[in-house]
């Protein structure tokens, strides 16, 4: 039978059938063309009206073309979903591939926190670099000593906190000022005040967490600490030297060279080495930049090394806008040209900017959290320990020297308690040495059966 020619209207794709002729006694018969067709009216009862059936096509015609995703699979809430492809359409998951992004989800909603000390000694640039990272004016109200005040002024703590919003992501940032640090004629014991802030947050941070209510417990630790280092000098100091020993098991320490616009480039790449060797020598531990992995792209990978090859970050600083070649930027300008703050061949302002809050802002929080929290904390607890034996012994003496049924204490002399002593190393010794035959015995045993086995 040859095929029959397409009839036009409408039709289901997987359920075209042949036309037929229906007759008058009910049977039917193949059509014939050339000859009107009438169609036989769908029953009410089993698919509806035909402008009902006609919107249960357009229906599904649409949503077919609009949800690819199966009906077991609703559409993901996240702006990144991890099973939206076109291969992973047809399989089954469990679903806990979008774990990450609840964690960003619910990190994003509560916001981060960063705490950061700037330390040095006055007119190295710490206030303008701060400015100069964080795009904003922390110093407006501030004093400028003279030299008779600076004399007389000691080490001040100032805290500056600020809340920074971008791209939908706040930032709680607090700045952790040292004035009077190293101005002083005589600097000895100058950091102490620096060093018992630092314990003092982790102290609040203890007490926060061993109390009953711990469902908002801020975060005041500090997180790093930026060492400005005078460029003026052969390399570090004596208080450079004591303060960073002072606080290297206590925050995270990042040395900064400042004010490199005054240092040529070669004085400045033989002043870091230096730097890095004389740290190296007095046993500093400053930041260490974790290393990469094995599936890291070499592009990560040498910014990393380039990192590590930049310490001391050798920075610029300027809150003043300069318009040189039609470009408006944060520089300085100078009889000799233009320094630009941002221009990685003048400065590692950038490396410092993205190593701080783009790259290694959550290692550093990591880092205070895993190692000098938890010194601190278990420094604490074998204090505490100590302290609960100790009471123990004094309650339980006081106890027995209370206690009615008294016992009579034989004085002892020094020849008794020479001669308990004696006695004393010989069961230490008689023990020592059975633990040495057994630990033989083993041996010997072993290695027959190693011989008669072989």
């Amino acid at each position: 039978m040859r095929d029959l020619p397409p009839r036009a209207g409408h039709t289901f794709p997987g359920r075209e059938m042949p036309l037929m002729d229906r007759e008058p006694d009910g049977s039917a018969r193949p059509h014939t063309p050339g000859t009107p067709t009438f169609m036989r009216p769908i029953g009410r009862n089993l698919l509806g009206s035909e402008p009902e059936l006609l919107r249960r096509c357009q229906l599904s015609s649409t949503s077919s073309l609009e949800s690819p995703l199966s009906p077991s699979r609703p559409r993901s809430p996240w702006r990144f979903d991890p099973y939206d492809s076109i291969e992973d359409q047809d399989r089954e998951y469990v679903g806990f591939a979008t774990l990450p992004n609840q964690v960003h989800r619910k990190s994003v909603k509560k916001g981060f926190a960063f705490t950061l000390m700037v330390a040095g000694e006055s007119g190295l640039g710490k206030s303008t670099l701060i400015n100069s990272l964080f795009l904003t004016d922390l110093y407006k109200d501030r004093k400028m000593l003279n030299a008779e005040e600076r004399i007389t002024q000691t080490v001040e703590i100032i805290k500056h906190t600020i809340g920074i919003e971008e791209k939908g992501v706040k930032l709680k940032l607090t700045i952790v000022d040292t004035p009077g640090f190293g101005d002083a004629v005589n600097n000895t014991e100058s950091w102490r005040p620096i060093v018992d802030f630092v314990e003092q947050q982790f102290e609040q941070y203890f007490r926060d967490e061993s109390g009953l209510n711990r469902k908002n417990i801020q975060d005041n630790r500090v997180h790093c600490c930026l060492y400005f280092i005078s460029p003026y000098g052969h390399g570090l100091r004596p208080i450079d030297v004591e303060f960073m020993k002072a606080l290297h098991e206590k925050v995270n320490i990042v040395p900064v060279l400042a004010k490199a616009d005054c240092l040529t480039p070669a004085e400045l790449s033989l002043k870091k080495i230096k730097i890095r060797e004389e740290i190296e020598r007095f046993g500093i531990h400053i930041y260490q930049f974790p290393d990469c992995d094995s599936d890291e792209d070499e592009e990560f990978k040498l910014q990393d090394q380039e990192l590590k090859e930049s310490i001391p970050f050798a920075v610029v600083g300027s809150n003043i806008l300069v318009e040189s070649k039609g470009r408006r930027f944060r520089g300085r300008t100078y009889p000799w040209g233009v320094v630009e703050v941002e221009n990685p061949a003048h400065s590692d302002f950038l490396k410092l900017r993205n190593m701080l809050v783009r790259t290694h802002m959550q290692d550093l929080k990591d880092v205070t959290r895993e190692t000098h929290y938890e010194n601190y904390r278990a420094q604490c607890i074998q204090k505490m320990t100590r302290m609960v034996v100790k009471e123990r012994k004094r309650s339980l003496c006081s106890h027995l020297r209370e206690s009615v049924t008294d016992l009579p204490l034989v004085p002892v002399d020094s020849e008794t308690e020479r001669l308990i002593w004696e006695k004393d190393e010989e069961v230490r010794m008689h023990n020592w040495l059975t633990s040495v035959i057994k630990a033989t015995v083993a041996w010997k045993t072993f290695y027959h059966r190693l011989l008669i086995s072989n």
